[in-house]
């Protein structure tokens, strides 16, 4: 294979891998590394553990799992005796000293090499240590007279000084495979860590990150580069697939990126929305499922996550049903019919009156003589849980929950009723930010989603005092504090792991805050027994929080 001229076309594959779908996986490399040799590229770069799917957990402990990635990267290594590209593509291996997150340099038909990850990361949704050993100091990579330094992931977010070891021994230019999940903000913390080790080795870096959704973990792609001199070399979209052809150029002062294009990267609301139905399209697609249904209530939730559901599938994988009680209100029945109408959704209406009076007469001779209260309310909710899963049993379409992060914090939710589902795209919203990306969505139509355009989400909706509607003139306010003073408590003490103290300091009331603390402790084993959903903030329950369900500690206490 001729040596590099001092010119390197280097593709980036920004893809969505599968978990677990290592033929599907492979087939999706060979696709894109066909596509790069179109274009002319030198190398393909693909991302962490792309051959598996990232992260695989325990599945990795599998040898069978492991050795059938090891023979896919085989299988791709001997395609490269055509002439074309080279490879770097993540894959698990496993060897006499123990088992790898790894990489695999791919040329001249066989595996050149192997590099593994230094610095496992073991916080947050990440519990590397758990299944993988920790590899060697790295040296550089020799690809047709280019010494490449491979990092993977934590390597250039850690301390342990693998870039700076990289550079030493001659590295040329670094190449970043990354499994790195989305949150909002994300992007400008990985710059400011690539940043960081680009200013420390006096070497461009390359950033290559997946795409898509991995059960409540969402990548969102927005690969990037920077130059040695700190400059952007180039940005690629957000949430969006591709094979990327970059340019690179070997000058007196090392390579450089030449006329990188910088693709425009949503802020805020959008990136949260996006990331939102991102996550639910690739969950309900990998998984098997041709639709969803939903419990349409009127309500603020049930209307955002319709709305997320049908950018996410289209209107004609969507299925409404509203299952009204004496409780629900006239306007509430209007407004779920506004809503479904908007989305051009299928709307059904079940009336729920007839299962709730049959379990209550059904106990009402051990109920006899006692107050009715919130177990009769619990019952509308399961109600409605076991319709919907009947629903989903006869027509195959996965329930959508529709439980936001405020609710799931204090419990303000009914297990094996509202909280029935596969999935719950809101999980991680609070309650205030369901209430403004409501309103973000009415006024924008994000391209390339298949939601109409216009007012998906009725105002009156949005406008209402949020209630459950399970008892006579019922708000949330009866039970919770108002939400904006709820999710302020709340974002201090999950996202932050704040205490009363600091909040009373602020201003708040103590006795309020030592209620809301109570209420998310208790409220640990329902939301052990939730379903999953997309993580967008810094800190969602499961995969970030983990608190122990039996627990009396009480801040102060």
């Amino acid at each position: 294979m001729p040596e590099l001229n001092d010119r390197l076309k280097l593709a980036v594959a920004q893809l969505d891998p599968t978990m677990g779908d290592i033929a599907g996986n492979l087939a999706l490399a060979r696709k894109a590394r066909d596509e790069a040799a179109e274009a002319g590229a030198d190398l393909v770069l693909f991302t962490e553990l792309f051959i598996a799917g990232y992260p695989p957990e325990d599945l990795v402990l599998k040898p069978a799992f492991v050795a059938a990635c090891m023979a896919a990267v085989e299988a791709l290594a001997q395609d490269t005796a055509d002439g074309g590209p080279g490879v770097v593509i993540g894959c698990p291996l496993r060897t006499d000293e123990g088992l790898f997150n790894a990489v695999a340099v791919l040329d001249e038909g066989r595996v050149v090499t192997w590099r593994s990850k230094v610095d496992l990361p073991n916080y947050g949704e990440f519990d590397e240590k758990r299944v993988f050993q920790a590899g060697a100091m790295p040296g550089p990579v020799s690809f047709r007279g280019l010494r490449l330094g491979i990092p993977v992931c934590e390597d250039v977010w850690g301390d342990l000084g693998v870039c700076e070891t990289l550079a030493e021994s001659g590295a040329e230019i670094l190449l970043v495979p990354n499994g790195s999940p989305f949150y909002g903000g994300k992007l400008d913390v990985r710059h400011q860590v690539v940043l960081r080790q680009v200013i420390e080795t006096d070497l461009p870096m390359v950033y290559a990150n997946q795409v898509g959704g991995q059960d409540e973990l969402l990548f969102d792609g927005a690969s990037f580069a920077f130059n040695a001199d700190r400059s952007l070399a180039f940005q690629l979209p957000q949430f969006s697939t591709g094979v990327f052809v970059t340019d690179w150029v070997r000058g007196e002062d090392g390579w450089r990126c030449e006329g990188g294009a910088v693709a425009e990267i949503p802020g805020g609301d959008e990136a949260v929305w996006r990331a939102l139905v991102l996550g639910l399209a690739d969950y309900v697609d990998k998984n098997g499922f041709r639709s969803v249904v939903l419990g349409l209530s009127g309500g603020i939730d049930s209307a955002i996550c319709a709305a997320l559901a049908v950018d996410a599938l289209g209107a004609s994988r969507v299925h409404c049903i509203m299952l009204p009680y004496r409780y629900t209100a006239e306007t509430s029945l209007e407004d779920a019919a506004a809503c479904a109408k908007a989305l051009g959704v299928r709307y059904d209406i079940v009336p729920i009156a007839e299962p709730v009076e049959g379990f209550l007469s059904a106990l009402g001779p051990m109920f006899d003589g006692t107050p009715s209260g919130i177990t009769e309310e619990n019952l509308q909710s399961r109600s409605r849980g076991v319709i919907l899963m009947a629903i989903s049993n006869k027509f195959g379409a996965m329930v959508v929950t529709t439980g936001n992060k405020s609710e799931m914090s204090v419990g303000y939710a009914t297990l094996y009723g509202d909280m029935n589902g596969g999935f719950n795209p809101i999980k991680d919203l609070y309650k205030t930010q369901v209430f403004r990306l409501a309103r973000w969505r009415n006024q924008n139509q994000p391209e390339g989603l298949l939601g109409p355009s216009g007012e998906v989400v009725p105002e009156r909706i949005i406008t209402k005092p949020p209630s459950a509607e399970l008892r006579e003139d019922q708000k949330d306010e009866d039970s919770l504090p108002p939400y904006d003073t709820l999710d302020a408590i709340l974002e201090h003490l999950v996202e932050h792991d704040g205490g009363v103290d600091d909040l009373v300091a602020r201003g708040f009331d103590e006795g309020t805050v030592a209620h809301i603390e109570k209420l998310l402790y208790i409220a640990e084993y329902k939301r052990r027994q939730s379903a999953p959903g997309t993580k967008v903030t810094r800190k969602n329950f499961g995969r970030d929080r983990r608190y122990p369900i039996t627990n009396r500690f009480r801040d102060g206490a």
